[in-house]
């Protein structure tokens, strides 16, 4: 049988857009479990935020947070020693910058040109709430970063493109999935990269699935054998995503998700 490792984003993947259940995708999940499969949570949640699903979903796998910044790999998972520091019962490999960083470069860029954006360092747990559709307590925990600012702005097209390109300029990246997010040199991809190598390590190499929505999950669809691509809530593709042999998911989040999943296990 062939073996897989199967590394998902969480916002508008597994989880509903709206909801942020992981209900329709629950066959899917059922057989993962069956065929003892590991599911690597890869998001641009923090590290809290994604503790919280890896309880909900009894997961017990390592994880990346913060679109690659960190990866997080619990103590004694893989039976040789890992590349990183020791917190919290993980060993964590830190791909991105540090967050106070993060933050001084964005205020700089906002004053130098005098353009309005408002990072999550700036907004308030209720703020965020209200943005993201999170409840009061997920809003505090998506405070709790370390490796990247998610962003919005306040200005019209043109003013965007113009800060985008300041942060590029300075050296460092951005992304987008439901925020606009600054960040160091990680990517999913990156940390997918890393990951996979380990379980190559551990394991006769494995068969690699990665599932996401948006513009943030384009380097870990590029890093894996099957890639796909789940529906946005107004049941479209993200037209920027383009990666050869990429599996178009029929349906929004969970559903799409499912749907895929089972398609690719069954086959």
């Amino acid at each position: 049988m062939q073996r897989f490792i199967i590394f998902t984003d969480l916002d508008g993947t597994l989880l509903h857009p709206r909801t942020y259940s992981f209900n329709e995708a629950s066959q899917a999940l059922g057989l993962i479990r069956k065929q003892d499969i590991p599911l690597i949570l890869c998001s641009s949640k923090t590290r809290a935020e994604i503790e919280v699903y890896r309880d909900r979903l009894s997961n017990s796998h390592p994880f990346i947070s913060e679109n690659g910044g960190g990866i997080f790999i619990p103590e004694g998972y893989f039976p040789f020693p890992v590349d990183g520091e020791t917190q919290a019962g993980y060993r964590v490999v830190r791909l991105g910058r540090p967050y106070q960083e993060l933050r001084t470069v964005l205020a700089g860029l906002r004053e130098r040109l005098s353009i309005k954006v408002k990072g999550f360092g700036d907004l308030s747990v209720q703020e965020i709430a209200s943005l993201s559709g999170l409840s009061t307590p997920e809003a505090s925990l998506a405070k709790m970063r370390d490796f990247g600012e998610p962003f919005i702005f306040e200005e019209d097209e043109v003013k965007k493109d113009i800060f985008l390109r300041a942060i590029e300029t300075r050296g460092y990246r951005w992304t987008r999935g439901r925020f606009y997010h600054i960040m160091g040199e990680n990517d999913k991809g990156r940390a997918v990269m890393f990951l996979k190598g380990l379980y190559d390590k551990q394991h006769r190499p494995l068969q690699s699935i990665g599932i996401g929505d948006n513009l943030n999950d384009l380097p870990l669809l590029q890093a894996v054998d099957h890639p796909i691509l789940v529906q946005n809530e107004n049941g479209t593709y993200v037209e920027e995503i383009r990666v050869p042999n990429i599996i178009k998911a029929d349906g929004i989040g969970p559903q799409g998700w499912n749907r895929a999943i089972m398609r690719l296990l069954a086959g």
